[in-house]
């Protein structure tokens, strides 16, 4: 949390000059150095809508106003037990944790920029398309796809997405 400064008035005559200079010295002192950024706002998130709370990760990470998600898998939320059925149904499920995961941290997919998606067989990309495309549409967010081998829990499929947030 930063420190504001006092706020000493300009048109104060009667206000005396080392206060002024006090004013303007913790001023400077509170901007950043030319060529610095002020450090970012990071809050580590779990919401609990999705993730079983004991897992040693955060669910997402907001800098700024930017989100951060953690890979996602098609698991019933709050277990984690994948749904039955393969790369629909857990890609379904996926992306259906993510839209749960931005809207508790007041995103959408629609505010979604760019996704990674890995799965464990890469010849069910076609599959996992088919998906995809019912939640999002065009402009569609940056994307990369990979095979992998071997994803949590043994899904098919995992999914992580950056989205922006907007301003709190």
């Amino acid at each position: 949390m930063s420190r504001r400064p006092p706020v000493v008035s300009a048109s104060c005559p009667s206000a005396p000059l080392p206060v002024a200079l006090l004013v303007l010295a913790s001023l400077l002192a509170a901007a950043p150095a030319a060529g610095q950024e002020a450090s970012p706002d990071v809050e580590f998130l779990n919401a609990g809508t999705v993730l079983p709370a004991d897992l040693p990760f955060s669910e997402a990470v907001r800098v700024d106003d930017t989100l951060y998600l953690s890979g996602m898998v098609g698991v019933v939320p709050g277990t984690d037990s994948l749904v039955a059925g393969g790369i629909g149904p857990e890609a379904r499920q996926t992306l259906e944790n993510i839209e749960a995961v931005l809207r508790a941290h007041g995103s959408s997919l629609d505010r979604v920029v760019k996704c990674t998606v890995f799965l464990a067989d890469i010849g069910e990309w076609d599959a996992f398309n088919q998906v995809y495309r019912t939640f999002f549409s065009d402009p569609y967010p940056a994307r990369s796809a990979l095979g992998a081998d071997g994803l949590a829990l043994d899904a098919r499929v995992e999914v992580e997405c950056t989205a922006t947030a907007g301003s709190r």
